[in-house]
């Protein structure tokens, strides 16, 4: 028989072969979440659900030799488990879970310096912070710039990133020295792939995917870097969907154009991402050679299937929260979502904050004290958290929408820092301001006037302007609003007055329907 024909004739053999060999590749399964949020029980979509992760992950571990668990930050503040008991539930369950790498995001410190040391000293995986300094503070020596794994032979090493905390983080809540990303994890990924002879390098980051401000994001740091492989983000709630990569792309080229690899699976735990790394191919491979994928957390397992000693943990904090989340206040006449930047919800919130604080003016000054009447009310709309679907309106779902520990303020400044704060709530599609108040833009997010009770606004006048401490702080960027003189702060957190309004609503028997007109308007001029 001739060679050629040989070799025609055991080709079939020769595939079976090959694929034997690459069926017994050596390879490394990295699961990833990012901005859950305190979501513990299954969403009202039925997605999600801490349990529901756990049994997802542990089929993966079950089915794959090798397999890294990280979380991208975010991990609290959102319902009322952490509103209630403060981390309490959540850091157990996520040791529970097993993860292997964590990091900060910008609400783990909602509570403060002082109890995220307490909560983050309990926590079992490796903790990374390249890029904060916590030298002096509650958290020094807590939190390590990389960790390296042994897997197959080959090293992997991976690194913690984190936001700017300025103008997202109230000052009171966090005492950390910021080092610029890029060059810190420029340096990093060179000294992991050069000194520690990393053969991949994954960058765990919650600094975020979209571009809202000044701050660096993921695709940024990606086009400045030369030895960063991976990027495993989060901050931005983005859903990276490898089956979609017109509209947020997961294969973005560094500094010498090749191709690097950026997840984010979105929040609240509706999705785990996976990331399949054949460890035999290393050497040549880049971010296009890692296949990625969303796997959907669902209801699906039965209750056998579900961790027994997470269910008997969550038991006693979930009858709490249920006791609260049944308890019917008010009505809703129509479904409303969180995050709309314009429309009803962000109406809702600044005309019950203008009510709220012209009422108690007038309360202050019948009592003697000389404070003026706001002249208007701004709140940001990162501050509302949850949808209000049609119909009961439930104590714990008010609670959870509004979860942030701010008071309401009324504060004295010039319209021209008015101004320049409502400028950057055009320029990210809009901002919670009253109903006496109307932005004019161009439509590319620039402000051509603002109108308040039908008048231009005087940018050398003095305004009274009712809002929270958080964005009188200049947090949410409007970092304007920080140039105002206090005159009153009240001495309970948002949410009770804010309950109030609704439970009143409710008693007097009118449905909340708050006004959906935008209040930030576009004239092109033509």
């Amino acid at each position: 028989m001739k060679f050629s024909t040989l070799i025609k004739a055991a080709a079939p053999a020769l595939g079976a072969v090959a694929l034997c060999f690459s069926a017994y590749a050596e390879k490394l399964v990295l699961l990833h979440t990012n901005d859950t949020h305190s979501a513990i029980e299954v969403n009202s979509d039925g997605t999600g659900g801490v349990l529901q992760r756990k049994a997802i992950i542990d089929s993966v571990r079950n089915a794959e030799k090798n397999v890294i668990t990280i979380d991208a930050g975010d991990m609290v503040q959102g319902s009322l488990y952490f509103k209630y008991f403060r981390g309490d539930v959540e850091y157990p369950l996520m040791n529970m879970t097993g993860y292997d790498i964590r990091i900060l995001g910008n609400h783990e410190f909602d509570n403060g310096m002082k109890d995220l040391a307490e909560k983050y000293k309990t926590v079992k995986s490796a903790k990374l912070s390249a890029n904060y300094d916590f030298t002096g503070t509650e958290l020094e020596g807590v939190f390590s710039p990389y960790v390296i794994k042994k897997v197959g032979g080959k090293k992997i090493g991976f690194i913690g990133l984190n936001v700017d905390p300025e103008s997202l983080i109230s000052k009171h809540c966090i005492d950390v020295k910021f080092k610029d990303i890029i060059p810190e994890a420029n340096r990093l990924a060179t000294y992991l792939k050069n000194d520690k002879k990393c053969d991949l390098v994954v960058a765990v980051t919650h600094i975020g995917y979209e571009k809202e401000n000044d701050k660096t994001t993921d695709p940024e740091l990606i086009a400045a870097s030369r030895d960063i492989d991976i990027v495993i983000g989060g901050h931005s709630h983005t859903l990276i969907d490898p089956a979609h990569p017109e509209k947020y792309p997961s294969l973005l080229p560094n500094a010498d154009g090749k191709p690097v690899r950026v997840v984010q699976t979105g929040k609240y735990g509706k999705y785990i991402g996976k990331i399949t790394i054949d460890l035999d191919r290393l050497k040549d491979s880049d971010g296009s050679d890692y296949e990625y994928e969303l796997i959907p957390v669902t209801d699906r397992f039965p209750q056998d299937k579900l961790d027994r000693k997470m269910i008997a943990f969550i038991e006693p904090y979930r009858h709490v929260v249920d006791s609260v989340g049944s308890h019917v206040i008010a009505k809703a006449a129509y479904s409303m979502k969180n995050g709309e930047r314009v429309g009803p919800m962000a109406n809702m919130t600044a005309d019950l904050t203008f009510d709220y604080l012209v009422h108690k003016a007038d309360s202050l000054r019948a009592a003697g004290m000389d404070i003026r009447r706001p002249d208007m009310a701004i709140m940001n709309v990162g501050g509302i958290r949850q949808d209000m679907p049609e119909g009961d309106i439930t104590e714990g779902q008010i609670l959870s929408t509004y979860p942030f520990s701010n008071y309401f303020v009324i504060v004295e400044l010039k319209g021209s820092d008015l101004i320049d704060a409502l400028a950057v709530g055009a320029r990210k599609g809009g901002e919670g301001i009253s109903r006496n108040v109307r932005v004019v833009t161009d439509g590319n997010g620039g402000v051509r006037r603002v109108v308040i009770d039908g008048e231009e606004m005087d940018p050398e006048k003095n305004y009274i302007l009712g809002t929270i401490n958080y964005a009188a702080e200049g947090n949410d960027d409007m970092t304007s609003l920080a140039r105002h003189r206090k005159l009153w702060t009240d001495d309970v957190e948002v949410a009770a007055p804010t309950l109030r309004w609704f439970v009143r609503q409710g008693e007097l028997g009118v449905p909340v329907s708050p006004d959906p007109t935008p209040r930030y308007v576009i004239d092109t001029g033509l």
